[in-house]
């Protein structure tokens, strides 16, 4: 430990200067930066490369509507804190605009120079301007406008009588600058301002005739070609696609809301008039124009964006999933059958009873959660079935169950998280729904949102009642189960079960138990838990033993779990993150974290599972669990971190943590003036770690004659001997 290099208070060492951490805005853009390192990648397929530029733009979009929007507000607010590395909210946003600027710059020279380029020699075509298209296929363009597009589209001119309209949060809309048509007055012409949105129930992807391959135009093209045609008085003088982006974040006072669904569905309504915190334009627009719209929407210089292609890159995500193109996809995984499971089972019950169980998804399909909720629904023996829901899919087998369950008159009590940004909706629907089934519905504890994974079925057995419970580090969701690396435990522990029932009994009543038995929950205890697993390790190393902590999770910026760690490091504990997202923790400061290594895995699927691994002193504990080490997942959410005792599960979970970091494929390694590089891979063997575990799961199946999906492993890359470890 080089104590000459450490800044101390008084006698001790001052872990919380600024200096020692990365703001979490400017941290999150890093993260966004590794997804589009994805879409630049020469090695993966055309459709692969678009579908990540997609989820870049997806990705900043929310960003915009939530972080910055926040920021904003304590601007507004005048509020003068400073965050852990010292920056004001004024900073913040200023430092944030810039790297967004010179981010969304990447985006369309990925997008320009690398992407589209390769669309034509693969048998596509994207007309960027309608001006570019032949004869016949502006023939059909015009048809299809008159058929399809005109009856639905609502042109609005703005003068005198008729105020500026609303534009909605997100949506694409065309501006225009018009002229009345008089021609004998010419010199005494005036411009008006007018628009139309482009209409998003109609798709924006929109194929026509092509002599070879396969050509499509976007539907705005198709609208600017035809504006004249909603504006039969006027003269067109200039026409350009604009988008704003609002404040999005709900500002719900709970004490106050009577009734919380019908609150949260008002705040909802208003996320169309929220605060315009981003205007896009295209980087051709009249300035005059520009001026008329940056004036009504209020926005400032700093928050335009000129764009030099389509805005809102999302409709890429149409593209990537065109028909037809499969050499330019990695194909589809199947999810295996789960390792711990049988082939065939009639009864879950009996399966868990016989030992816990472990699942891996999407490496491992995710039937035996569906099943367990189906079969408790069916069961003549079970008495109840509890669970939490914070995301489900759009036909979610899991809420016909649960409503099947209470048409057959089982107690079916559901905890549906209303507060779950942009599925709010979503979620009022089916609370709804689970209400007319019968189910018991409970939106949560006031001020928290709760985003615990867990359900408890209670059944009537030979020898009594015994509890089964699932806890998983990922949402009851079976279409995300098929994208997101996520692991869960299905167990009659009847500790766990104990734990479980107090869980629930929290959640709809008032009722907390003395102690409990194995699960640790935020807010109550779970982050003074996780700090005083740390020191453990800390005391470990300070007596001379040997002290590793291992942690994977989307994000860490919770300060006093970070000033821990760094206490650690300095008293010598090697400490291994794995970090998608989000990292304010800065690594190689001497005397300070130069005992921590933090990587970033981003690949086909998205890394969710949230895996903690503790030394201690030789007696290995291990914890899974829905918490991040977020001062929002530590202090304002419920979560739920378990133990994974049985060894066998134990030594499985080993081999993933290893296998990650040893990935030197899809990771990237933080580095101590903040940059994310490659590991050095020359002369080493490539590890991707994801593909790595689909092959596990693929290999396993085959041992059981089970029936193999048809994924063609890819081998292992080869680099050149001059490739940097840099570059991929």
């Amino acid at each position: 430990m080089k104590k000459a290099d450490q800044k101390k208070t008084g006698d001790k060492i001052n872990y919380r200067l600024p200096e020692y951490y990365t703001n979490r805005e400017l941290s999150w853009i890093k993260f966004n930066e590794r997804v589009l390192l994805e879409a630049q990648d020469k090695t993966l397929p055309l459709f692969e490369r678009i579908k990540m530029l997609a989820i870049t733009a997806s990705n900043l979009d929310e960003f915009f509507m939530v972080r910055v929007a926040s920021l904003k507000d304590m601007v507004h607010a005048g509020y003068a804190k400073v965050d852990i590395a010292g920056m004001t909210a004024q900073q913040q946003l200023k430092a944030v605009n810039k790297v967004t600027h010179e981010f969304v710059d990447k985006q369309y020279a990925t997008y320009n120079d690398s992407l589209i380029p390769l669309f034509s020699p693969n048998g596509i075509r994207l007309v960027r301007h309608h001006e570019d298209l032949n004869a016949a296929q502006a023939e059909y363009v015009d048809k299809y406008f008159g058929e399809e597009v005109y009856p639905v589209l609502t042109p609005m001119a703005v003068d005198s009588s008729r105020p500026f309209p609303l534009v909605r949060n997100k949506t694409l809309n065309i501006a225009a600058l018009v002229s009345a048509k008089d021609p004998g007055q010419e010199e005494k012409k005036k411009t008006e301002f007018a628009m139309v949105q482009v209409p998003n129930v109609l798709p924006r992807l929109v194929e026509i005739p092509s002599e070879g391959g396969r050509e499509f135009i976007l539907l705005e093209e198709i609208i600017e070609r035809n504006i004249e045609k909603l504006f039969l008085n006027y003269n067109i003088v200039c026409a350009h696609p604009f988008r704003v982006m609002r404040n999005a974040d709900l500002s719900i006072d709970e004490d106050e809301a009577e009734d919380l669904l019908k609150e949260i569905e008002r705040q909802l309504k208003r996320r169309q008039w929220g605060e315009v915190i981003r205007l896009e334009v295209e980087d051709s627009i009249n300035k005059k124009l520009l001026d008329i719209i940056k004036t009504e929407v209020h926005v400032e210089n700093e928050d335009i964006y000129f764009i030099n292609g389509p805005l809102d890159l999302t409709f890429l995500m149409k593209v990537s999933g065109l028909d037809g193109f499969d050499n330019l996809k990695i194909p589809k995984w199947t999810p295996q059958p789960p390792k711990y499971m049988p082939l065939e089972y009639t009864d879950i019950f009996e399966e868990i009873k016989k030992g816990d169980i472990l699942l891996q998804h999407p490496y491992e399909s995710f039937e035996p959660v569906v099943n367990f909720i189906r079969m408790a629904a069916r069961d003549k023996d079970v008495l109840a079935i509890k669970m939490t829901l914070y995301r489900v899919s759009g036909n979610s087998p899991i809420i016909a169950a649960l409503a099947q369950a209470a048409e057959n008159g089982k107690q079916v009590s559901v905890l549906v998280e209303l507060k779950a940004r942009f599925d709010e909706e979503h979620n009022i629907t089916w609370a709804r729904t689970l209400e007319k089934a019968g189910c018991h519905v409970i939106y949560g504890l006031v001020g928290l949102k709760t985003h615990s994974k867990i359900a408890l079925v209670v059944r009537r057995e030979e020898d009594g009642i015994r509890r089964y419970v699932h806890l998983g580090t990922g949402n009851y969701n079976d279409s995300t189960a098929k994208q997101y690396t996520d692991m869960g435990l299905l167990t009659c522990s009847s500790r766990i079960g104990e734990d479980a029932t107090a869980v629930f009994n929290m959640l709809s009543g008032y009722s907390e138990p003395v102690s409990w038995n194995k699960l640790i929950l935020a807010p109550l205890w779970l982050k003074g838990q996780f700090i005083y697993l740390i020191d453990r390790e800390a005391e470990n190393a300070r007596a001379g033993r040997e002290a590793h902590i291992v942690a994977k999770m989307n994000s860490v910026c919770d300060p006093d779990i970070i000033e821990a760690l760094y206490k650690a490091s300095s008293a010598g504990v090697k400490i291994d993150l794995i970090v998608r997202g989000i990292c304010s923790l800065k690594v190689g400061i001497p005397g300070i974290s130069e005992n921590i290594t933090v990587r970033s895995i981003v690949g086909y699927f998205l890394e969710h599972s949230r895996i903690f691994y503790f030394l201690n002193d030789g007696n290995e504990e291990f914890y899974m669990g829905s918490a991040d080490w977020m001062p929002r997942n530590l202090d304002r959410r419920v979560e739920i971190c378990f133990p994974v005792e049985k060894e066998e599960l134990r030594e499985d979970l080993r081999h993933f943590l290893e296998i990650e970091l040893a990935d030197n494929v899809k990771a990237s390694v933080l580095q101590s003036n903040g940059d994310y590089v490659r590991p050095e891979r020359r002369g080493r063997r490539l590890i991707d770690s994801q593909k790595v575990f689909e092959e596990e799961a693929r290999l396993l199946a085959k041992q059981r004659k089970d029936i193999i999906s048809d994924r063609v492993f890819v081998p292992e890359m080869k680099l050149d001997e001059d490739e940097t470890s840099s570059n991929i």
